[in-house]
């Protein structure tokens, strides 16, 4: 008998359109291959959600997401949509309030070097030798969410002294919060290496400081996992420096954001980052590159982080482990074979190696056979 999953699609803005069917394309391949039916429901997100609702989370969205058995978001945002009017809707709203709304407060992101790409590394290929680690961010607490407020005719607050604006943004943290992410780091930790750097800023904040208690208190129930405390400026540092020292960071929610995206550029490309967000509810699966509006329609966009994605919700939330072994290998050997979309390509690219969107997901769905 076949057995169905529910997915809710959120195809976004710019090329998530684009890189969405090459998800769709490759989960019905999968499907076939385990006798498994992979049941589709597009929902908005992001501008257009906004440009067709006012809202970039629409009620129906929220719903569809909590009704479905995984969540596959592509990616949101643009020009059209940026405001520093705080009474306009973004489109990052949504994304945050979908968060929210799962309880999704486990952001993992997985970076590991494709042999193939050494070369389109920011970084000499011997820096790479070794490089493979998870990033745990902390993804509903800290700046994103805190209080926050702009006031006007601040007596001092202009320049001059005279009356302007004030902005704040809170970084808050509940014990909770901080100790059940930790306990995320610390199990991924015990089947991978055994190793946990614990990443804040305990000599200048507060809650920091907080943090730091709840990982050594959290860190003695796990006496066979090492665990390293380090100051996020120093760790931005030493993902330069030496990145295969780490094998599983986890820190809080902007300090995650901001590490996660250098560390992608040790992989060569934005478009070979793909994350899990888990939690309560609903996971939900994204690549962790932007909507790219500059190249939306153009069918070039890099649709393997979204395919990496993918893997990931085979993972973990349909315990599909063969398959998506399967998919990572067909991605590794379309990789080894030579294809590049243009973000990953280098001057020792072919020419007739160089294919589009939909021709890359081609590729992998003829490698999965």
């Amino acid at each position: 008998m076949t057995e169905t999953r529910r997915i809710c699609l959120l195809p976004g803005d710019g090329i998530g359109p684009e890189i969405t069917a090459e998800a769709v394309k490759v989960l019905r391949v999968i499907g076939e291959r385990e006798v498994m039916t992979f049941e589709f429901n597009e929902a908005l997100l992001g501008g257009i959600a906004i440009d067709e609702t006012g809202t970039p989370l629409p009620e129906e969205t929220l719903a569809k997401a909590h009704a479905a058995d995984a969540v596959l978001l592509a990616a949101i945002g643009g020009p059209k949509w940026d405001t520093t009017d705080p009474d306009k809707p973004r489109p990052e709203q949504g994304l945050l309030g979908i968060r929210k709304g799962l309880g999704l407060y486990a952001n993992l992101r997985p970076v590991k070097i494709f042999d193939a790409l050494r070369d389109a590394s920011s970084l000499k290929p011997e820096f790479l030798e070794g490089v493979d680690m998870l990033i745990v961010r902390e993804l509903t607490g800290g700046l994103y969410f805190g209080s926050r407020a702009r006031e006007t005719d601040v007596p001092g607050a202009a320049t001059g002294g005279g009356e302007g604006m004030r902005a704040y943004d809170t970084m808050e943290y509940r014990e909770y919060e901080i100790e059940r992410i930790v306990r995320v780091a610390f199990d991924a930790a015990r089947t991978r290496g055994k190793l946990v750097h614990s990443v804040d800023k305990a000599n200048v904040l507060e809650s920091s400081r907080l943090w730091r208690e709840v990982a050594h208190r959290v860190a003695q129930e796990y006496p066979d996992v090492e665990v390293v405390d380090q100051l996020v400026d120093n760790t931005a540092m030493q993902l330069i420096r030496r990145p295969a020292q780490f094998d599983v960071i986890v820190t809080e929610n902007m300090f995650g954001d901001i590490l996660s995206d250098e560390a992608s550029m040790l992989t060569g490309s934005l478009g070979m980052l793909a994350s899990a967000s888990l939690g309560d509810g609903t996971a939900l699966y994204e690549p962790s590159h932007g909507s790219a509006p500059d190249i939306a329609g153009q069918r070039v966009a890099n649709p393997l982080a979204m395919l990496l994605s993918v893997e990931l919700m085979l993972r973990y939330s349909f315990d599909m482990h063969a398959a998506a072994d399967r998919l990572a290998a067909a991605i590794e050997a379309v990789l080894a074979e030579g294809w590049r979309t243009r973000d990953i390509a280098d001057t020792s690219t072919l020419p007739q190696k160089m294919v589009g969107t939909s021709a890359m997901g081609d590729l992998v769905v003829e490698e999965l056979g």
